[in-house]
């Protein structure tokens, strides 16, 4: 059995976890290394400008710790300033369409970053190895640079076909600095296999490095932010970042059959994970056909039922009170169980099909039993670059709902629930799996699907990851290309609206490590480019 492993969506950030892991530092600090290479390689995806969410398993005392670090509305926000520029609300449910797209892209759509101060607190509280030798990968990577490979070339040259999100494109070229090293002289992306240098990313990690996260967050880097964004019109101000506070506590737990799993709370996904699970627990799913339209028909509907419980109660937990004994209650699943094997079909209302993917996932797991996994994003990317500081901010703004009264509207200091659920399962109290996934609400209905995979299907670590999905969070289903035509009609029969991706992965890209009978395996999904190394 390997000694140590290391999953990512991208070579690079797994090389340098593996990298760490040899120097001597533990999963925790495989993970910050990781984490910090994947703002460079992938930087429209995630970065210091970003937020998330991450489990951490503590093998001396067995206890999982959940650290958010979701990103924030700015003070200067107001409930109703975009109340009458709404066109329409995503078919996820994460977010509205607004003419003008202010909340989608530029220097309005920036909410309060967590992700740097996240990965520094979890690194001091548990890391091994100094904190300028976790970030000195991502610096070489910024300075040295990196290729596009397939999924970056894939999503800067992705458009939005309604026109109801800005096009990726177009968020590379916010900035003169962003024009500059993402894209050709003519303005489009740079192709498959160029190479991105970013120099000014390179001292700006240096800084943090030397510093620490408070430069980030009530130094001299602080006031650059806040200067670059208050020239450009934005609401992000020295006080956000100032106040800005990470959150830790106890994760969401529940069962599944004989498993043990723990998940994130509140502005997360776990909380809807777990609620999933439980409805699940009350079919027979082991004695069906995978992926038959019987199990199809029945998982659409627990996937449905768990959105709108999620769209009702589920808040930031500063500002909203949602029931997680309820929504977790096994007798509460029983019960929409029971409403399912009566034919009634959950009803989820939307107005366009449109979900955001802009996030990543890393797992680390070393030979003392330490098991980090994590998923980190920018949302939407606003495209907005802070002068001389070289990385993007996140466009959280596009997440929320413009109409005031409402579980995820606009309140100053406010996260926007997200569909991000880092998960750790054990199995006789010792760690069995660890998955997570990017992909907008698509995340949730992935993992949801794959520790179903594991768990009643038997699956290996590689082929729960690569079996077809399907997702069902709004109006339609949405299913990867590589269904068989009649499970889709026969779904279509039944009255199901079904929509097939271009896509043979995703829409979500899952990532997943299994630990037992003195194996250690892993997989990552293909549509995101990951990779699994191991020491």
């Amino acid at each position: 059995m390997a000694k140590a492993t290391v999953i990512a969506a991208q070579p690079e950030a797994a090389d340098a976890g593996v990298a760490i892991l040899d120097a001597g530092g533990n999963a925790v600090d495989a993970a910050v290394a990781c984490a910090m290479v994947q703002g460079v390689v992938d930087p429209q995806m995630c970065g210091i400008g970003g937020f998330g969410s991450l489990l951490l398993h503590i093998p001396r005392s067995r206890a999982i710790v959940n650290v958010d670090f979701h990103a924030r509305v700015p003070l200067a926000a107001r409930a109703d300033m975009w109340e009458s520029k709404i066109l329409c609300e995503m078919d996820d449910g994460f977010g509205f369409a607004l003419d003008g797209k202010m909340n989608d892209i530029g220097w309005n759509s920036i909410c309060t970053p967590g992700t740097l101060l996240g990965f520094s607190e979890v690194h001091r509280e548990y890391g091994r190895l100094s904190w300028p030798a976790l970030l000195a990968p991502a610096i070489r990577c910024a300075e040295d640079g990196f290729r596009v490979r397939p999924h970056v070339s894939y999503c800067w040259n992705h458009k939005d076909k309604k026109g109801l999100r800005a096009n990726n494109a177009d968020r590379l070229r916010v900035t003169n600095y962003g024009r500059s090293i993402y894209c050709e002289p003519d303005g489009s992306p740079k192709r498959l296999g160029d190479r991105v240098c970013n120099p000014e990313l390179a001292e700006t990690l240096r800084e943090v490095a030397s510093e620490g996260a408070d430069t980030f967050y009530k130094g001299s880097m602080a006031a650059r932010i806040c200067d670059s964004v208050k020239q450009n019109g934005g609401m992000l101000s020295d006080e956000d970042l100032r106040s800005y506070q990470t959150s830790w506590g106890a994760p969401v737990g529940t069962s599944y059959r004989n498993i043990q799993l723990f998940s994130n709370r509140p502005p997360g996904g776990g909380v809807s994970l777990a609620e999933m699970l439980n409805i699940a627990e009350c079919f027979p799913l082991s004695g069906m056909r995978h992926n038959s339209a019987e199990y199809i028909h029945l998982m659409v509907e627990v996937m449905k039922f768990g959105c709108l419980d999620r769209e009702r109660y589920v808040g930031d937990p500063r500002f909203v009170d949602a029931p997680i004994e309820l929504l977790t209650d096994k007798g509460y699943a029983s019960a929409i169980a029971e409403r399912i094997k009566l034919g009634e079909r959950a009803v989820v209302p939307r107005f366009a099909i449109n979900p955001p993917t802009d996030t990543t996932q890393l797992i680390t797991y070393d030979d003392e039993g330490w098991l980090v996994t994590s998923t980190h994003s920018l949302g939407n990317p606003s495209g907005a670059i802070p002068d001389g500081l070289g990385f993007m901010l996140n466009g959280c703004m596009s997440a929320f709902d413009p109409r005031p009264g409402h579980v995820n509207s606009i309140a100053p200091g406010k996260s926007r629930t997200s569909g991000i659920c880092p998960t750790i399962g054990l199995r006789n109290n010792h760690p069995y799996l660890a998955v997570g996934a990017p992909g907008g609400a698509n995340i949730i209905t992935s993992v949801f699907s794959t520790i179903l995979n594991v768990v009643d299907f038997r699956m290996s670590a590689i082929e729960a990851v690569v079996a077809p999905r399907f997702s069902a969070t709004g109006r339609s289903v949405l299913f990867q290309n590589r269904f068989p035509s009649a499970v889709i009609e026969e779904l279509r029969d039944q009255g199901y609206p079904c929509v097939i991706s271009e896509s043979g992965y995703g829409p979500s890209g899952v990532h997943l490590m299994l630990i037992g009978d003195g194996v250690m395996s892993g997989a990552a999904d293909p549509a995101y480019d990951g990779v699994v190394y191991q020491t």
